[in-house]
């Protein structure tokens, strides 16, 4: 008898099964034009940077190479701008170049951005003061001032997400190729980074070595002019794949392979409370052929597991799935070995990475949502000590996270505290690591991984 996933797929199939997360649009008419008009829109990205990310992530599941992913918990309109754009950029390469010393493999470059304007909820409504309206679900569906109108979900925004992505990806594709990225620009933006750390010899001995490495590749002839790769970074993107309809709106087929993609980001993701195999985020997911990820949060179990990766990989082709752990600091040597094993006894080819973030949320005595640098780093080592006992690799690490001077995480050589929360508390959803965060976390894991 043949199995529900494996029926026919269209790239509206999904239509016909059951859908959580989604916003409730009062004027369909008005949706199903804005569907259209997407639809003709030029699409985002291309087949072949979408099969350039999927043979890097390939590469990174044979342990060859390391998955960097990472950007806002929800971007928004009011936070899109030159100056945080070319912030994020440069934390990213900050840490990438860290990262690549640390473990000596090439780093895939993978932002949350350029995309991620929708968010999933708990709840279908926020009440306060006895007054309550729909959740804010992202900058793509309502707005977030607790104001009736602004709470409708509006198709407009649709358009909007998909111009403030494109104007995000052209810029961030400059910076990339333009020179911004430079490996020698870089290392001076660490050296600058290191003089602010109260303890800085470990830090300041790695980026000694990653100098005397970049001035004997001078001394031997090999500089940013005559080889290009010193210049430019290969730089994805991805998002979660929530608002199906957006995501159809730019799906199209490859005439020569016959295979699908949709070509609003390079990556897309299904989360914790969008994927079970009966619904329809992983039959939209199961047919395109984009890299794809799924959250592995504490409430699943290895059959469950495994059953996803037979829908959604059932070729099992490298560099196709990414697992995103993310099971919280107390619970990574309990709940995932078990996981971890079986997927290394079912033979999947699967890279794995870790997303400390989403377990390590906590309320601050002064009611701010927060996480604590200690529990992400505490994830981390955790994760890398799973995988090293098993034998097997720990592919990659993906953050919440921010180029922007924010305080919304505690701890680091900042020492925000408690009392720093609402200095310059800016999400709007979840806490990110700021720039300095980000990166002090990024050479604490290549100390970590290079044993020294």
């Amino acid at each position: 008898m043949q199995k529900e996933w494996q029926k026919k797929w269209t790239p509206n199939s999904w239509r016909n099964l059951p859908i959580k997360q989604q916003p409730s649009y009062e004027n369909k008419a008005q949706l199903k034009q804005t569907e259209n008009q997407l639809a003709n829109f030029p699409p985002l990205v291309s087949i072949d940077e979408i099969e350039k990310l999927k043979a890097e992530l390939a590469q990174v599941s044979r342990g060859e190479a390391f998955l960097l992913q990472g950007g806002d918990c929800a971007e928004s309109f009011g936070e899109f701008s030159h100056d945080n754009l070319k912030s994020f950029f440069r934390t990213v390469m900050q840490m990438t170049i860290a990262l690549m010393y640390g473990l000596k493999k090439p780093i895939v470059k993978v932002g949350r951005v350029a995309g991620q304007y929708a968010k999933p909820r708990s709840l279908d409504e926020e009440t306060i003061d006895g007054v309550s309206l729909p959740a804010y679900r992202g900058d793509i569906i309502n707005a977030i001032e607790f104001e009736k109108n602004a709470r409708i979900a509006n198709p407009q925004r649709l358009i909007e997400s998909y111009f403030h992505s494109a104007a995000s990806l052209n810029y961030l594709r400059s910076l990339a190729l333009g020179g911004y990225g430079n490996l020698e620009k870089v290392n001076k933006w660490n050296e600058e980074f290191s003089h602010s750390l109260t303890s800085k010899k470990n830090t300041e001995i790695l980026i000694n070595k990653i100098n005397e490495n970049l001035d004997f590749m001078q001394a031997c002839g090999i500089n940013s002019k005559n080889l290009p790769q010193l210049t430019t970074a290969s730089f994805f993107t991805s998002h979660e794949a929530l608002l199906l309809n957006y995501e159809e709106a730019f799906t199209r087929k490859n005439k020569d392979s016959g295979k699908f993609y949709d070509l609003s980001a390079h990556m897309l993701w299904i989360g914790d409370r969008t994927r079970n195999p009966n619904e329809a985020h992983v039959e939209f997911m199961r047919g395109i052929s984009n890299p794809i990820a799924f959250k592995v949060g504490p409430s699943i179990n290895k059959d469950d597991l495994l059953r996803l990766l037979e829908i959604l990989n059932p070729e099992n082709e490298p560099g196709r799935i990414n697992l995103i752990s993310r099971m919280g600091a107390s619970k990574v040597e309990e709940l995932l070995p078990t996981l971890v094993k079986a997927v290394k006894d079912a033979g999947a080819s699967v890279v794995w990475s870790c997303d400390p973030m989403h377990g390590n949320t906590i309320k601050s005595s002064t009611n701010y949502k927060t996480r604590k640098f200690d529990d992400i780093l505490s994830e981390i080592k955790s994760f890398f000590a799973v995988h090293q006992a098993l034998g097997t690799y720990a592919g990659g690490v993906h953050f919440e996270m921010t180029g922007q001077d924010v305080t919304e995480c505690l701890g680091g050589n900042q020492k925000i505290s408690e009392l720093n929360l609402q200095d310059r508390y800016h999400t709007h959803c979840d806490p990110r690591l700021n720039a300095s965060q980000s990166v002090e976390l990024a050479f604490m894991i290549a100390q970590e991984l290079s044993g020294k």
